[in-house]
């Protein structure tokens, strides 16, 4: 892909706080979302700021190579709610979130320590572009229903109506639109035109569907905003610093026994080895969009290291164990965007704004139906780079074929697995079938 902006290039200032805060917005929805369904109290403030301090630890541990940001990650989930579940008390579940991000990023440090005395030759060889390019399209595919669901959903009702479908629609035409026919500065910020168009639409609906109490109309919720000016106008109204992990969690680490660190370790360890093939997949995803192999330069054991700290640096403010994030890397592509300083600068952004209450409060009022509209492209892109990587791959050959097929099925069926506290996603399941058909079937036969 031929890009705009290299890994090393740094766009001027005013441009680069526009282009990061693009990523922000890109990231935004999936990173507060997880302690929302997690619950418990966990502060959607605070996960932000974790998301920005874990990009950076990233970042700094990837030699500034590669240009991804760090979000909360959705498939700790279960072992975030196991945490809180397992605890004597709410200050223990927290003191919980922090051991367990450090269970899952020790177990990215010793994957990294092996992968730097055995080299990546061997991942080459288990998941080669026939194996590695599905699965890559799988974790843009499976987030399919995420973005319908949302594409459907009025914020303020919460009811399915085809005003929410409208304006979602209309966001993602003008991400097209932009990214497509804009001008060069345009074209590099379509997700933020999308959304502010989508966003003014769903407001001239909410503010009419308001004034007439017509329930269909209304799609945006001001909820954010009413909880933001309850008690009157004050300082905390505009700058708030919010409820990190750790101070909650501070008061609960007396309290924890060698019974509920078996729990966390089988509730976390398990799931860092199955995130172990989503990072691999990522990176060769962002590998294949920058043209250079991240798993070689700065070297899978770097991208590891960054990836299992800045989790653990990533809960220890906001709770949440942090990982790659497609959306990042679909943001990328779509704007050709590469350039490690903007991924930089969303991340001091999202560290900024999780201390101004009416930024925050106004991304969290951007409706759901917004978003989904604009994820529809940027789930398609990660399903498209997946498919690109096997464009050379010979696909009239049976055995290519099977696993292509098995892979596809298998994760756009949803075929995960659960072992007590532990889900196999339907992405690690899937490239996982993938390998066993893929070394069972062997090299293709020669004529």
């Amino acid at each position: 892909m031929k890009l705009t902006y290299g890994v090393n290039d740094k766009p001027a200032f005013p441009q680069l706080i526009v282009y990061a805060f693009q990523q922000v917005l890109a990231i935004m929805a999936a990173t507060i979302t997880v302690p929302m369904v997690v619950g418990n109290g966990m502060s959607t403030a605070a996960a932000l700021f974790g998301a920005g301090l874990g990009t950076l630890t990233y970042v700094l541990f990837t030699k500034k190579k590669s240009p991804v940001f760090l979000g909360s990650s959705f498939a700790f989930i279960g072992s975030m709610t196991a945490a809180f579940a397992g605890a004597v008390s709410l200050q223990a579940g927290y003191a919980g979130l922090i051991i367990g991000a450090i269970f899952a990023g020790l177990v990215y440090v010793v994957l990294a320590i092996a992968v730097k005395a055995s080299g990546t030759g061997w991942i080459d060889r288990l998941m080669p572009a026939v194996v590695i390019g599905p699965t890559v399209s799988i974790i843009g595919l499976s987030l399919a229903g995420s973005a319908i669901s949302n594409l459907q959903v009025s914020s303020a009702t919460g009811a399915q109506t085809n005003i929410a479908i409208l304006c979602g629609i209309i966001a993602l035409f003008a991400t097209m639109l932009a990214s497509t026919y804009g001008n060069s500065h345009i074209r590099m910020i379509p997700f933020i035109i999308g959304i502010l168009c989508g966003y003014a639409v769903a407001l001239i609906f909410t503010l009419i569907g308001n004034s007439t109490g017509n329930a269909d109309l209304q799609i945006i919720s001001f909820q954010s905003f009413q909880a933001l000016s309850e008690g009157g106008i004050t300082l905390k109204t505009f700058l708030q610093v919010p409820d990190f992990t750790f101070l909650t969690a501070a008061q609960g680490f007396s309290q924890i026994d060698a019974e509920y660190l078996g729990v966390l370790f089988m509730a976390y360890v398990p799931v860092a080895f199955v995130v172990f093939a989503e990072h691999i997949a990522d990176h060769k995803n962002i590998s294949s969009i920058i043209d250079a192999d991240l798993l070689k330069d700065p070297g899978l054991d770097h991208t590891l290291l960054g990836d299992g700290i800045g989790s653990m640096v990533g809960a220890f403010f906001g709770g949440c164990p942090n990982t790659t994030y497609g959306e990042s890397i679909a943001c990328v592509a779509i704007t050709r965007n590469a350039s490690t300083a903007t991924i930089i600068a969303a991340a001091v952004e999202c560290i900024i704004l999780s201390f101004f209450s009416p930024i925050v409060a106004f991304i969290s009022s951007i409706p759901s139906c917004v978003m989904g509209g604009v994820c529809m492209a940027l789930y398609g892109f990660i399903a498209v780079s997946g498919l690109k990587m096997i464009q050379n791959v010979d696909l009239e050959e049976g055995r290519n074929l099977f696993v292509v097929s098995v892979i596809l099925i298998a994760g756009i069926g949803g075929l995960s697995l659960n072992f007590s506290h532990v889900t196999l996603t339907a992405v690690a399941t899937a490239l996982i079938l993938g390998i066993v058909v893929n070394k069972m079937l062997g090299a293709p036969k020669k004529n």
